[in-house]
């Protein structure tokens, strides 16, 4: 593992130098970034198996209360990770130009942005916690439970946004090991907590919605510890300055975040839709649905390990004005995604019962959750090109042209065409629709990443 430290460290100081890199160099650096990012994905995908699982345990109506608000948590978790972006971008940036003083600074003021921001976010769902099961329209009998765990979960989003950003300056400055290890430790630790909250004390849904927050609010702690104190590149401590964010950091901050709160408001009010669409079918339709995107997650969390470090290399590379390196290593990480997903494809058609027997022991839940699984194994190709697409084009502060890409495919195609195709199939009609959309997602990307327009973006470096 130090050795493949070293020589990561070393093809990135060619990469900032301006020295060539060729094309073995390139996979190289992106398999040792990726990696790391792949596992960092995989535990925080094994985290929510462990809630899915533990919470599947206690029957088909708690798995629903909390599948009913999971789209509403993926909102806010959006909101925040789009301002996380906002600073941690503009730190790849700074260190593709080795303005490494530049970089300290904007971690400063990420740290206090993001978190005030997320205290603003956390108040905000504490305040809808109680409504918002009855707004989506779940059954009254699941309405109190989902309404307990997102209120629970909204209490921790300060610190675990703030926990969230400092990882991913670190993703940012090219130091992809040390966040793995921090979210495979949050999955050792959220296996324990959930045993003690949802089994030992006997707090059912509320459980599982604790034992993730102390996993998150403890590796938060240590991550903000580590990026002040230890990385060379990001080190603050012993050094003087602001933890005010300035205006020139928050003007392009704004740049890349405000159209991510749009697409934010755009993919997850989709997804809310789509909870709509689907409640009407009852608690074993609500938890199947839920399951299986669980389920799903583990085909497609290497795109987004993979999409983690395009938006590392982009970024270093355009900050280093190596416009020809970044297309390179742009279409190098949307080859291996799509390489990666489509063979996990071919094992979640076959083996889509095994992994639904995984999260519910319930055989309505699990043979509905299988059916469209099987569905969804034909859109992961497509699906990966799209993932690291995005993060190609943030990479590069390009957010505005994708998010409008996103908005078009996931309202016009996917929730039209589940209008129709869900109430007289069922929940597979919905699936069929989702996979006729991220298919036509994938192509939309691809013809943008072809186009280069992303490439051509810059940022501020005041």
């Amino acid at each position: 593992m130090d050795f493949m430290a070293s020589r990561k460290d070393i093809l990135l100081g060619r990469l900032r130098e301006g020295e060539p890199l060729s094309g073995g160099q390139q996979f190289q650096l992106t398999l040792m970034l990726a990696v790391p990012a792949i596992l960092a994905q995989l535990s925080s995908v094994l985290m929510q198996y462990i809630d899915s699982a533990m919470v599947g345990r206690l029957g088909a109506n708690p798995s629903a209360s909390v599948g009913l608000v999971s789209t509403s948590t993926w909102i806010l978790y959006g909101f925040g990770m789009a301002v996380i972006t906002g600073f941690s971008v503009q730190v790849a940036h700074a260190c593709g130009a080795k303005d490494f003083a530049r970089a300290r600074r904007i971690l400063r003021e990420g740290l206090l942005g993001t978190l005030l921001f997320g205290l603003l976010l956390g108040v905000a769902g504490v305040a809808i916690s109680g409504p918002l099961p009855r707004w989506l329209g779940g059954d009254a009998v699941i309405q109190a439970d989902a309404s307990a765990y997102f209120r629970i979960f909204s209490a921790f989003l300060p610190v675990s946004v703030t926990g969230y950003v400092a990882s991913a300056m670190l993703q940012a400055s090219g130091n992809m090991k040390v966040p793995s290890i921090i979210y495979v430790s949050m999955c050792a630790l959220d296996v324990v907590f959930n045993y003690i909250f949802i089994y030992l004390l006997d707090m059912g849904v509320e459980g599982a919605a604790w034992g993730t927050g102390v996993a998150e609010t403890l590796t938060s702690v240590f991550v903000v510890w580590y990026v002040c104190t230890r990385p060379e590149e990001l080190r603050i401590t012993g050094e003087r300055g602001s933890f005010l964010p300035r205006q020139e950091t928050i003007r392009t901050a704004l740049g890349i975040t405000g159209p991510l709160w749009l697409q934010n408001i755009v993919m997850r009010g989709a997804h809310v839709m789509s909870t709509l669409i689907v409640a009407p079918l009852g608690p074993v339709a609500i938890a199947a649905n839920a399951f299986a995107i669980t389920a799903e997650s583990f085909c497609y969390m290497p795109g987004y390990g993979l999409e983690e470090a395009a938006t590392t290399l982009i970024g270093q590379s355009l900050g280093a004005r190596r416009k020809d390196v970044a297309r390179r290593f742009a279409w190098t990480t949307i080859g291996m995604a799509v390489a990666i997903m489509s063979l996990l494809a071919v094992a979640m058609f076959f083996f889509s019962a095994q992994l639904m027997g995984l999260l519910s022991n319930d055989p309505d839940v699990v043979s509905l959750g299988a059916r469209v699984l099987r569905i969804e194994a034909f859109a992961e190709a497509f699906y990966a090109v799209s993932i690291v697409g995005f993060g190609v084009c943030a990479g590069a502060g390009d957010t505005l042209i994708p998010t409008c890409l996103n908005f078009g495919s996931m309202w016009l195609i996917r929730i039209g065409l589940a209008l129709v195709l869900t109430p007289k199939y069922g929940l597979p009609g919905y699936w069929i629709a989702m996979c006729i959309e991220l298919n036509i997602r994938g192509i939309l990307f691809l013809l943008y990443v072809r186009g280069g327009r992303w490439s051509r973006k810059t940022l501020a470096t005041t």
